[in-house]
């Protein structure tokens, strides 16, 4: 079966089976083109809960998928890959972050979207970049631990007012190994082109650029700018968007690094077997810890309003 059938076919059994197709901003361009949904984590998160179907193939990492089980526990939810994981994910244990509690009560955990479901269980509130600023803001907690992006916390705690920060040690391995340096060699190469950035960047990055913000954040940035062109620091999958939506301008990767290979595995093959029920991995959550990570998930949605 070449990719035009496969395609034919993954439509037909979207439709007999009421299926929705989910694609991260990340994903593969062949897997976004078929999906029905394309975003970051916020706006597939709260989706998941909104969205009329039977079942959900998520093509992103396992915890995004976790995710939408948490937010609609009633539907069946497939990752097309079983082993796309996100190594930040894992940065930090649910014991540890329990620990830290027991010694600092004053605090209020806050967990990145980037966490396990048994992580998000014990935060108080979950976010994503797209929100963190906003949800933090409007927390009536001074103290607060932020697991486990530590570049992402101190992006937030230079732009929050009136807050005590206190972040893990994790990060996330494909934006962490972006340079300043890089930048400058970009700018000299790509005069007038403007610098936007996600925050899971080093501060050192974050500082050289022209614009700081989640995937969504950056395509709307570049799509509202008169600049002739850009160079975007995150993951190589967000080109295809700006490309489709803005191809009349330049892009360019800010560094060859920024690939995520977990984000990368899956193929329109694997979105043809978990559509077909032959592959991927059916998400299945213990029911008490969902039920406590989906309450961390709906004090993001009504803290970021």
């Amino acid at each position: 079966m070449d990719d035009r059938q496969m395609i034919q076919e993954i439509e037909k059994l979207k439709k007999e089976k009421n299926i929705k197709i989910f694609a991260h901003n990340y994903q593969n361009f062949e897997v976004q083109k078929i999906a029905d949904y394309t975003g970051d984590s916020f706006y597939l998160s709260k989706l998941a809960g909104e969205v009329e179907c039977d079942e959900i193939v998520f093509c992103g990492v396992r915890f995004m998928a976790e995710t939408a089980k948490i937010m609609c526990s009633d539907k069946k939810v497939v990752l097309p890959v079983e082993d796309a994981e996100c190594p930040m994910a894992h940065m930090v244990k649910p014991e540890e972050v329990l620990a830290f509690k027991k010694e600092h009560p004053d605090f209020k955990v806050v967990s990145y979207v980037n966490t396990t479901t048994e992580l998000k269980a014990v935060s108080d509130v979950c976010v994503t970049s797209s929100v963190a600023e906003k949800v933090i803001n409007n927390m009536d907690a001074q103290n607060i631990l932020f697991i486990p992006d530590m570049n992402l916390a101190d992006y937030i705690s230079k732009n929050v007012s009136g807050k005590n920060i206190v972040s893990w040690n994790g990060y996330c391995p494909v934006h962490d190994k972006v340079r300043k340096e890089e930048i400058f060699a970009m700018r000299k190469e790509h005069s007038g082109y403007e610098v936007l950035v996600h925050p899971e960047c080093r501060r050192e990055v974050l500082q050289e650029a022209d614009f700081v913000g989640s995937t969504s954040a950056i395509i709307n940035y570049a799509r509202n700018s008169n600049a002739p062109g850009f160079i975007i620091g995150t993951e190589t999958g967000v080109l295809h968007a700006l490309r489709a939506e803005n191809p009349e301008k330049e892009y360019e990767l800010l560094s060859a690094s920024l690939i995520c290979y977990n984000m990368k595995k899956t193929t329109l093959r694997d979105v043809y077997d978990a559509v077909s029920g032959n592959g991927g991995l059916v998400i299945e959550l213990d029911e008490e810890l969902a039920e406590k990570a989906r309450k961390s998930l709906d004090e993001m949605i009504r803290l970021s309003h």
